[in-house]
C-alpha cells in the first residue's frame, strides 16, 4: 500500500504555473466589503444586459416545428469545435467593417474564424501551437499580466519593448529583434504580442502610424520562419473618444502574419464566456485541433445568444450604451485625479497618469522614489484608507534585460460607480501622501 502522505509529482508546465495576482485582489475586495476596489478589470455591473439576453433566450428556446428537430432545442446540443458557422461569417464581416474594408481585402474566410472560450483560451491556445520552452516572445513594457503569467507557463523568454503615448515603439521592437538576431537567437523568437485598444494596463492605443511600420519590421526578421502579430483587441469596441484606428490585421492583407484576437466579454458580458479570432490560415487546423482537446466546442448557447445578438441590432446598441457609460466614469476618475494629485511631487519627481480614449484603465505613475508593490507601505497604507489598486509591478515580464519599476499602478472604473471613483481616488491620494510624509 502506497504512502498516504507523499505528494503528487507534478509535470513542469504546472511548477511553472504560479497563482494570478488578481486572485490576491479579488480577495481582499472579498475580505473587506468597505473597499473601493479600483483594481479588478470587472465590468459595470448595471449595463450588463440582462433583459436583452432573457429576452433572446426566451425566444430561442421557445422556438417549435413539425419537423424532426425542435429548432428550440438545437443550442442546447453541442456545437463544432470551430464555432457555429453563421456567427463566424458574421464575425468576419463585422471585423472587416470596423477596419473598412471588405473579408476579401483581409483575404480572409469564415473558415479563418474561431470561436473561443473567452479571448483568453485563444491566446493559450496559440501559445501552445508555438511555443517550446526556451522559445521569444515579445511584449510590451508594461503588459497585460495574463498573458504574461501564461508565457511563464510555457516556458518562453520574453523581451519588452517600450512603450509611449502613441503605444508600441516600432524603433524599440526594431532594436529588441536586432539585438536577438545579433546574438544567434532570431529562430527562437515565435511570437510578438501587442494588446492594439487601450492596453490593459496603461489604456495606450498603437497609433495608425505606427501599426503597418510594427506589421513590416516583424516580416522583415521573420527570416527561418514565420513570426506572428498576436493582436490582442479585448477593448478594441471599447472606443468613445474619436474614431479608433485600423488593426494591425488590416494591414496583412495576405493573411499571413496576424491573429486577430477579439471577444465579447467586454463590449457585451464576461458572463458569456466567448472569445473569437481572424487567423492566418496555416494556423487554423493546429488551433482547432487544440481546442478539440480542451473543449471541442464552446458554448453553443451562448453562441446562439450572441448571433441573435448582432442580427438583431442588440449587440449594436449595447456596445453604445457601455461607451456612454464608461465615458462618464474614466471622465470621473480623470477629474478626481486632477483635483487630489495633480501637481503631487516629490524630490523633483511628479505623479502623472494616462487619459485614455476608451476601454477601462488609467496608469498613475507616482514620483520614482514611491513603492506601490504588494508588500510596500503605500499599498497597506491604501487598504487601511479603503481602497484598493493593482501593483505595476505585476504588469512588466521577467525581461532579464530590464529592472521592474516600482512607482506604477493601475487604476480600473470598470466596477465602481461614478460617487465610488470620486471618493477611491480621494483615499488613495490620501495614503499616497501620507506616505509620502
Amino acid at each position: 500500500m502506497g504512502d498516504s502522505t507523499c505528494d503528487f509529482r507534478f509535470s513542469s508546465r504546472a511548477a511553472r504555473t504560479g497563482a494570478q495576482p488578481i486572485s490576491f485582489l479579488m480577495a481582499q475586495a472579498v475580505d473587506n466589503p468597505n473597499l473601493i476596489s479600483l483594481a479588478a478589470g470587472l465590468v459595470d455591473y448595471p449595463s450588463l444586459p440582462s433583459d436583452e439576453s432573457g429576452t433572446i433566450l426566451s425566444d430561442l428556446l421557445s422556438q417549435c416545428t413539425d419537423g424532426k428537430i425542435d429548432p428550440g432545442k438545437i443550442p442546447l446540443q453541442y456545437g463544432t469545435t470551430h464555432g457555429n458557422a453563421r456567427l463566424r461569417h458574421l464575425l468576419l464581416e463585422h471585423m472587416a467593417a470596423l477596419d473598412g474594408v471588405t473579408p476579401e481585402q483581409l483575404d480572409a474566410s469564415a473558415d479563418d474564424v474561431i470561436v473561443t472560450t473567452g479571448s483568453q483560451q485563444l491566446l493559450f491556445i496559440l501559445t501552445d501551437c508555438l511555443i517550446d520552452p526556451g522559445d521569444i516572445v515579445i511584449t510590451g513594457w508594461p503588459s497585460y499580466f495574463v498573458y504574461t503569467g501564461t508565457l511563464k507557463t510555457f516556458g518562453a523568454e520574453v523581451r519588452c519593448v517600450e512603450l509611449d503615448e502613441h503605444g508600441m515603439v516600432p524603433e524599440s521592437l526594431d532594436r529588441v529583434l536586432h539585438d536577438i538576431a545579433a546574438s544567434g537567437h532570431l529562430s527562437r523568437v515565435k511570437i510578438v504580442y501587442v494588446v492594439s485598444y487601450h492596453q490593459n494596463p496603461t489604456g495606450l492605443t498603437v497609433s495608425a502610424e505606427r501599426k503597418p511600420q510594427i506589421l513590416d519590421i516583424v516580416k522583415r526578421y521573420s527570416i527561418e520562419h514565420r513570426i506572428l502579430v498576436l493582436e490582442d483587441a479585448a477593448y478594441r469596441e471599447l472606443t468613445y473618444e474619436g474614431s479608433p484606428p485600423p488593426s494591425i490585421k488590416k494591414y496583412d492583407t495576405t493573411n499571413e502574419f496576424v491573429a486577430l484576437a477579439q471577444t465579447f466579454s467586454k463590449p457585451f458580458s464576461p458572463g458569456v464566456k466567448t472569445g473569437y479570432g481572424l487567423l492566418p490560415r496555416p494556423l487554423m487546423d493546429a488551433v482547432v485541433n487544440q481546442k478539440g482537446n480542451h473543449d471541442f466546442g464552446s458554448s453553443n448557447l451562448n453562441q446562439y445568444l450572441l448571433l441573435s445578438a448582432m442580427e438583431s441590432g442588440v449587440y449594436a446598441k449595447h456596445v453604445e450604451l457601455l461607451c456612454e457609460t464608461y465615458a462618464a466614469k474614466r471622465d470621473a476618475m480623470l477629474a478626481a485625479l486632477d483635483e487630489h494629485l495633480g501637481g503631487f511631487s516629490l524630490e523633483g519627481s511628479s505623479a502623472h497618469w494616462t487619459r485614455p480614449s476608451g476601454g477601462l484603465y488609467i496608469y498613475l505613475s507616482l514620483p520614482e522614489s514611491m513603492d506601490t508593490g504588494r508588500e510596500s507601505a503605500l499599498f497597506s497604507r491604501s487598504v487601511a484608507e479603503g481602497v484598493l489598486y493593482v501593483p505595476g509591478e505585476y504588469c512588466y515580464a521577467q525581461d532579464p534585460s530590464r529592472t521592474v519599476p516600482r512607482n506604477h499602478m493601475r487604476l480600473s472604473f470598470g466596477v465602481p460607480n461614478i460617487e465610488q471613483i470620486r471618493e477611491g481616488v480621494a483615499r488613495l491620494a490620501t495614503a499616497v501622501k501620507a506616505v509620502a510624509g
